[in-house]
């Protein structure tokens, strides 16, 4: 009785913090993102950068600057990690090697952060934070800056130009991510979550065995690896080990800034396009899906409904820690796979089938309730103009959405969108399973070791980072495989969503008649619901059977 009043308390606070952050921080990204005053400190990155601040870009050239900034980005900090035994904080930490190093970057580039390493035991502190600490802030800003050419291509007419990429990625990291990072911090560090240089320490354990344990600079980066759904843990453990998350209300503050941004987006948005009721629709949407997806994950941790001699002896706790228990883990699992984030404070290959199920199927979705920063907006935008094709292919009229007709090639962009991140999952996965080789890295055989390699796939192609845990990814085929995963999932889609601004900009309004469908009203919210759960029902439906919901009817 007494967990489950927690549970429910530690929801409720959760789902009121959420609700008085949405319309202030959604209304400061949209000023953020809408202002013609340029700061001091932006100026001045500007004219180093050999930055035009007042230029319009069309979305080739956006394109082209979020390709070129990834790149170089990347390169840096594959460098950085091959160079590090000769870097300063490096801890007497060797070269990561070579395939290790491209997997890193790629992951922490793409906003993944998926992690084949323990981190204490691989970075040291100037990589940490000068390498990966840093990405997590660029990336997620990424995010957020693709969102905001989209929502142009919907509020602009008549032109070719969707915004300023170097524009709305300063002021997205200086204007949103590093004060909310900085403060938050400050209250993690307040709550026991460490802060520090030291190297790694030896001592003497309560049973008298000796460990070596890193210190570091933790706080700074679990405040941005949350805030900007990242998700890559100082430690192995990651929001599990006690100096990232020691209480349970660092529990409750990690889930609540892994949430806020994505879902105060749809406020931004609404704001943008001078209909707030359509930000009303989105988030509507995405609450529906979160909350419900809570309940069943908790509900199956809760009730092993599996007849397999394990989990009916109680395995409902293993892999999860005493210190949060059951709610607060399945609150957490449930929030980092419904956002691109990799953050995990319990074991997920150590849940129940139908649990564990359902965790990939939030990743499925695409990672739009809410999503990442801006990746889970964007993501619902497209899956809205699929919504509204599908109603007026039942009415027999051409579709318009927040005034702009959505014709054969808008709707060509969004198809693209929605193919390309199951094309990657269930390719890589089929592959990976037809390879010995690959499949001897599997802990278990059968239907879970499928699952195994199906989450590690979805979590690749998704950009989230989290992971079953009992595949052994670290190799050089598992390296490269799921590295190109992320790249690919992260930045082919961006290409049909830039493209899909482009086209949605050069267009004409059209006024709203009696034959249009509103898409601010309740019919909207279901329709949407819907349209998400069919396509990705449709899509992923046959994988699922061979792996979690195989192993659940065993």
């Amino acid at each position: 009785m007494n967990d489950t009043l927690a549970g429910w308390l530690q929801i409720l606070a959760l789902v009121v913090a959420l609700a008085l952050s949405f319309r202030p921080l959604g209304d400061h990204m949209a000023r953020c993102l809408t202002s013609s005053r340029h700061l001091r400190v932006e100026r001045v990155m500007y004219r180093v950068g050999g930055v035009g601040a007042d230029a319009d870009l069309t979305w080739p050239a956006y394109l082209r600057s979020v390709l070129a900034f990834s790149l170089v980005s990347m390169v840096f900090l594959y460098a950085f990690q091959r160079l590090q035994n000769h870097l300063l904080l490096s801890l007497g930490m060797k070269p990561v090697t070579p395939d290790l190093s491209f997997n890193t970057a790629a992951s922490f580039v793409t906003n993944t952060n998926w992690q084949s390493y323990a981190g204490e035991s691989t970075m040291g502190h100037l990589v940490q934070m000068a390498g990966l600490a840093v990405q997590n802030f660029v990336s997620a800003a990424v995010g957020i800056a693709v969102v905001a050419a989209l929502v142009r291509g919907f509020t602009r007419k008549r032109t070719d130009r969707i915004g300023n990429f170097w524009v709305d990625l300063t002021r997205i990291v200086l204007r949103v991510l590093l004060p909310i990072s900085f403060v938050f911090a400050i209250v993690l560090v307040a709550n026991g979550v460490i802060q520090n240089f030291h190297g790694i320490q030896s001592v003497t354990t309560i049973a008298g065995a000796h460990q070596d344990i890193t210190g570091g600079p933790v706080a700074s980066q679990e405040a941005i690896k949350e805030l900007g759904t990242n998700g890559g843990g100082f430690y192995n453990a990651n929001s599990a080990h006690p100096f990232e998350n020691p209480t349970a209300f660092t529990n409750i503050v990690e889930i609540y800034l892994l949430l806020v941004i994505s879902f105060s987006l749809p406020r931004t948005f609404g704001t943008l396009v001078g209909d707030r009721r359509q930000g009303y629709v989105i988030v509507a949407v995405m609450a529906v899906l979160w909350t419900v997806s809570a309940a069943l994950v908790t509900a199956n941790e809760l009730h092993i409904v599996s007849s397999s001699a394990g989990h009916a002896a109680g395995a409902m706790m293993e892999g999860k820690e005493q210190r949060f228990g059951i709610w607060a883990s399945a609150l957490f699992a449930v929030s980092t796979t419904l956002t691109s984030c990799g953050a995990v404070n319990s074991f997920h290959d150590s849940y129940s089938p139908g649990g564990g199920g359902l965790l990939i199927f939030n990743m499925m979705l695409g990672e739009i309730a809410p999503g990442g920063t801006g990746s889970g907006l964007y993501g619902i935008l497209v899956l809205a103009i699929v919504a509204v094709f599908v109603a007026g292919l039942m009415v027999g009229r051409t579709p318009e959405y927040l005034g702009k007709k959505l014709g054969s090639r808008e709707i060509k962009f969004a198809s693209l969108y929605i193919l390309t991140t199951p094309a990657i999952v269930l390719v890589g996965a089929g592959i990976a399973m037809a390879l010995p080789g690959e499949r001897a890295a599997m802990t278990n055989t059968g239907p879970h070791g499928f699952s195994e390699v199906l989450y590690a796939f979805t979590s690749a192609a998704n950009n989230n980072g989290s992971a079953f845990a009992g595949l052994q990814a670290n190799t050089v085929w598992y390296n490269a495989a799921l590295g190109l995963a992320m790249i690919f999932g992260r930045f082919l889609p961006m290409v049909f969503v830039l493209a899909l601004a482009g086209s949605l900009a050069r267009q004409r309004p059209v006024p709203v008649t009696a034959g249009t469908l509103p898409t601010h009203r309740p019919q909207f919210v279901g329709l949407l619901t819907g349209v998400i759960l069919i396509v990705v029902g449709l899509t992923y439906f046959p994988a699922l059977a061979l792996g979690p919901l195989a192993e659940g009817l065993h």
